[in-house]
């Protein structure tokens, strides 16, 4: 599979969906049917020691079904969805010449973004804008420069929720520095593979929000029963990471962070950290329902879910 026959391209699989609606149960069913191997699109599954809180698949199912990319980054390192894409690009290449094809599984939408439509050039960033925005927020608040950037960068704001500070301060730094939004210099961006594979786009989505907060809610209760707690006390004492990395923002460790710094009660933190899986996941149907090229997929029919059998066969019949 490492030369395309006929100028045809080689296949790319993409399944994407948000938090708990049954994703790498679905791709690890379509490997039993299909020559495939894994790619993890998960921006907090690829940090290691961080297993239970990120729902990363247990030793049993990794060895029955291997996943590239996952658990191979240190909690205290710096990765961006430019990094992962140029990574998955390696991982794609390399599938195609065992004569497998490529499935990438996961809810970061911006690594399939960028993976899919590359990185534009953006401005480098301004200190003296950068802290002209910070001590605007100081002031004023971050809903508050959330509601500025959905003046200049609707699409943008659309995407952000008004605590995602960083991205905030990003997106407005980059127009105020150029004059153009985040969003529009993105849709100028160059190097992607949708122009080198054929993509099949895959996107789970759930039909009864309720069904999908109570699967969040029993999950995470699962994940404290498992010992997340503990996981989380691990990565705590090792004394050089903090609440302001990218891998301790994660929802989950964020909120239980909170409570070893003394800052809230645990159940206070549970309950936080559910509320925030739940915004999550809006966030992550949010793009998926303005994603181009996508096959939606239904994963309930509003009372319950469907088995990953009957997902999997409704993929099966679309190949």
């Amino acid at each position: 599979m490492s030369t395309p026959v006929n100028n045809k391209k080689l296949p790319v699989i993409f399944i994407m969906g948000p938090t708990a609606s049954g994703k790498t149960d679905l791709a690890i069913a379509l490997r039993d049917h299909m020559p495939v191997e894994l790619i993890n699109v998960d921006s907090a599954q690829i940090y290691d020691q961080m297993d239970i809180g990120t729902a990363k698949p247990d030793i049993e199912t990794l060895t029955r079904a291997p996943h590239r990319l996952l658990g191979f980054c240190d909690p205290a390192d710096s990765y961006s969805a430019a990094d992962f894409a140029k990574d998955a690009k390696k991982e794609i290449s390399e599938i195609h010449k065992l004569d497998r094809i490529p499935l990438l599984v996961g809810g970061s939408m911006l690594y399939f973004k960028v993976l899919l439509e590359g990185m534009s050039d953006l401005p480098a960033a301004d200190a003296e804008i950068r802290n002209s925005i910070q001590r605007q927020a100081d002031i004023e608040g971050w809903s508050s420069l959330h509601a500025e950037l959905k003046k200049v960068d609707p699409k943008s704001a659309e995407r952000l929720h008004p605590n995602h500070s960083q991205r905030i301060q990003r997106a407005l730094e980059v127009f105020r520095i150029t004059g153009v939004s985040l969003s529009d210099l993105q849709q100028q961006s160059e190097g992607g593979i949708e122009d080198t594979y054929d993509v099949q786009q895959y996107a789970l989505i759930p039909q009864n929000r309720a069904l999908l907060h109570q699967r969040i809610e029993q999950r995470f209760t699962a994940m404290m029963e498992a010992g997340f707690e503990d996981e989380v006390k691990k990565l705590f004492h090792r004394g050089d990471l903090h609440s302001d990395m990218p891998s301790i923002r994660a929802a989950g460790y964020s909120q239980l962070w909170s409570y070893l710094e003394g800052q809230i009660s645990l159940d206070e933190a549970v309950e936080r950290a559910i509320i925030a899986t739940r915004q999550l996941s809006k966030r992550q149907q949010t793009w998926l329902r303005n994603w181009p090229n996508c096959q939606q997929i239904a994963v309930d029919d509003g009372e319950q879910y469907y088995s990953t059998q009957v997902l999997c066969d409704f993929i099966l019949k679309l190949q």
